[in-house]
């Protein structure tokens, strides 16, 4: 599996990434958290990984298996998000999210905008305790095209994105 080599090259290049300001995003009405308020925006780098595996015609196909990013504010690394899927800040606070609403990404490689709810809190008291919704947003690049040929073969896609940690008001 070549995620680790692919991971190394991505936080290297992502010191070069413009950001876009997620708090100038216009965010679509399904990815909408009415009632709650922004706790925290961290910035994303790294990659969506696929696995080869056979679809439910018999066919080889690619299936998203995991991301693997590290969360950055103010250029500094503060936390990395992962299967689950989970976002795990510095200071111990961990949540884990469940799709409620997808937005099309602005191009056909970005994969898509989404709000999750959070459906686990672990790790004690943090910054990320109180959060109730995530949205992804300002995706850009993530998706995978094409065939696969050997089941169990895996293909890492650089991708970045913003996310926003929500609470109830």
């Amino acid at each position: 599996m070549r995620v680790i080599p692919m991971l190394s090259l991505l936080l290297l290049l992502g010191a070069l990434t413009v950001q876009v300001d997620a708090a100038e995003t216009a965010i679509p009405d399904a990815l909408v958290a009415a009632g709650e308020k922004p706790v925290l925006t961290l910035h994303a780098e790294g990659a969506q990984v696929y696995e080869c595996k056979t679809d439910k015609d018999g066919k080889l196909a690619w299936t998203f298996r995991e991301p693997i990013a590290t969360l950055v504010a103010d250029g500094k690394t503060v936390g990395r998000h992962s299967a689950g899927p989970s976002w795990e800040h510095q200071d111990g606070s961990i949540i884990g999210g469940r799709v409620q609403g997808t937005a099309i990404g602005a191009t056909d490689n970005d994969i898509a905008w989404l709000k999750l709810e959070v459906v686990s809190h672990r790790g004690g008291k943090g910054v990320l305790s109180d959060v109730t919704t995530v949205q992804r947003i300002n995706t850009a690049g993530g998706k995978l095209e094409g065939a696969c040929e050997t089941a169990g073969q895996f293909r890492s896609v650089a991708y970045s994105a913003d996310y926003v940690f929500l609470r109830k008001e």
